[in-house]
């Protein structure tokens, strides 16, 4: 099942520091590298690089984040281009979700996926043929 990562799953699957998350992230990126059904976008891809290199205590030096981008660019579907950016917008609108999800949400449609990873949507909620899957939730 193609699967669209969203940054915060790529983000604990490098960060430590995360406990649970890492352990949980760290196993589906390895599930979906393995299967390749892994995609995302790039702008998941320029989160994670700004996540990784500022907010982590310590940094991770640039050149092992850039390294990172550059392994997972082979998953990268889909491009922020000014149509996304209105899709999003209108997606947005009529689901009441934050701009920056719906441009997740709108991507992860674009690529084809039937499943989203990600902590920052409600668990199971669809969007057409879309379904959100929160890997951290204990059902």
């Amino acid at each position: 099942m193609k699967t669209f990562v969203d940054t915060n799953v790529l983000v604990y699957a490098h960060d430590t520091d995360a406990g649970d998350r890492h352990a949980v992230a760290k196993a589906d990126l390895a599930r979906l590298w393995d299967s390749r059904e892994g995609v995302l976008s790039t702008q998941v891809l320029q989160e994670f690089y700004a996540v990784v290199t500022r907010k982590f205590k310590p940094p991770l030096p640039r050149a092992k984040a850039r390294a990172i981008v550059a392994a997972y660019a082979e998953w990268c579907a889909v491009a922020t281009e000014p149509q996304l950016i209105v899709s999003a917008s209108r997606l947005e609108e009529e689901h009441t979700v934050s701009f920056w999800d719906a441009l997740i949400v709108q991507a992860a449609i674009q690529a084809g996926a039937e499943r989203l990873v990600s902590e920052d949507l409600q668990d199971g909620r669809r969007f057409g043929t879309l379904t959100i899957h929160n890997p951290f939730c204990q059902t």
